[in-house]
C-alpha cells in the first residue's frame, strides 16, 4: 500500500514566547517492509536554528530552536510511504513463552543483546506482581508466545475502554489499570507493562493509522489519527506487531514513525520555551491511498 500523509501540529500560546528549543520524531521510519520515499518538515515561524539527527534507537530527529517572538508554532509533515505486506509464523508454531524468557536471563547471548533492554523498566512503564498476574490469563503453561500476545491484546481491548477524556499523555498507568480506561498511547504501555512483568522483550511503537469512513459517508480530510501501539520479540521471527486499541495485529494500514522503551523514546514534538503561558494544541492527520 502507498500512501500520502499529512500531519499538522499547532500550538496557540496565550502570552508571546520569547524563544523556544524543539525536538520532532516526524518522519516515517525506512524498514523492511516500510519505504518512506518523500518526506518534508515545514516550521512557522522560520527556525534560526535547525538539524537532523538519527537517535539512539534508529528514529529520524529533527532539532530547531526559534529565537524570534512568537504568539503560535505550526508544524507541517508530508510523507510518502509504501507499506508491504509481511508474512508470520503460525502462533501455534512459535516457541513456549517461558522458554523465550529464559533467553533473557543472565548470562545473555550475544543475539538477543539488542532485545534484552526492552525486558526493563522505562520511565512511563513499571512492572508489578499485578500485572504479572493479569498477564498469565493469556500465558498459561507451554502456551506458544504470539498465541499468548493476541490473547492478551484482545483481553485489553476488551476489558478497557477507549475513552480520550480519561487519560493525557502524564496519566500513570496505575491509574489507567484502575480506573480500565485509555486511549491508544495507555493500551500499548499496558501490554508492554503485562508482558515485561514476565520477562518478555516489548516495545513501543508511534506511527499513524489508515481510518474508514461508515459505508456510504465521505472521508473526512485530517480525520485519521496519530496511534500508538507494541511490539514483541519472537526467536526467529524478529519483533512482531500487536494493536489492542483495535484488537488486531497491525498490517499495511499501520504506518510507523518511531519505536523506543515507551512514549518518553518517541514524542512526536517535544521542546522548552520561555513565555507563552497556558497553549491550545491542534493536531490534523490525514492518510490517503494513492
Amino acid at each position: 500500500m502507498n500512501y500520502s500523509i499529512t500531519h499538522r501540529t499547532l500550538y496557540e500560546y496565550a502570552a508571546p514566547v520569547t524563544v523556544s528549543h524543539h525536538v520532532t520524531r516526524l518522519e516515517p521510519l525506512t524498514s523492511s517492509r516500510q519505504a518512506c520515499e518523500k518526506f518534508s518538515l515545514k516550521i512557522f515561524p522560520e527556525p534560526t536554528l535547525r538539524k537532523s539527527r538519527q537517535d539512539y534507537f534508529g528514529n529520524r530527529l529533527c532539532f530547531f530552536s526559534i529565537q524570534e517572538i512568537h504568539n503560535q508554532l505550526e508544524i507541517i509533515t508530508h510523507s510518502r510511504v509504501a507499506v508491504t505486506g509481511r508474512r508470520l509464523p503460525a502462533a501455534e508454531a512459535t516457541p513456549p513463552w517461558e522458554q523465550v524468557v529464559n533467553l533473557f536471563r543472565d548470562p545473555v547471548s550475544p543475539e538477543v543483546v539488542e532485545p534484552y533492554q526492552y525486558v526493563f523498566d522505562s520511565p512511563q512503564v513499571r512492572a508489578s506482581f499485578e500485572l504479572a498476574d493479569y498477564a498469565l490469563a493469556s500465558f498459561a503453561p507451554q502456551t506458544p508466545l504470539l498465541a499468548g500476545a493476541a490473547d492478551l491484546t484482545r483481553r485489553i481491548f476488551t476489558d478497557f475502554k477507549f475513552d480520550p477524556r480519561a487519560t493525557t499523555v502524564a496519566t500513570p498507568l496505575e491509574e489507567v489499570w484502575q480506573n480500565r480506561r485509555g486511549v491508544c498511547q495507555d493500551f500499548a504501555h499496558l501490554g508492554i507493562a503485562c508482558l515485561r512483568s514476565l520477562g518478555l522483550p516489548a516495545r513501543y511503537v508511534s506511527g499513524y493509522l489508515r481510518t474508514r469512513p461508515p459505508a456510504g459517508q465521505p472521508r473526512l480530510v485530517g480525520a485519521d489519527a496519530s496511534h500508538a501501539w507494541f511490539r514483541i520479540f519472537c526467536p526467529g521471527t524478529g519483533w512482531v506487531d500487536f494493536d489492542p486499541t483495535n484488537n488486531v495485529q497491525p498490517a499495511e494500514e499501520h504506518i510507523i514513525l518511531a519505536y523506543g522503551r515507551d512514549f518518553d523514546d518517541v514524542s512526536p514534538v517535544a521542546g522548552i520555551l520561555t513565555g507563552g503561558g497556558n497553549h491550545i494544541v491542534r493536531v490534523s492527520v490525514d492518510v490517503e491511498e494513492v
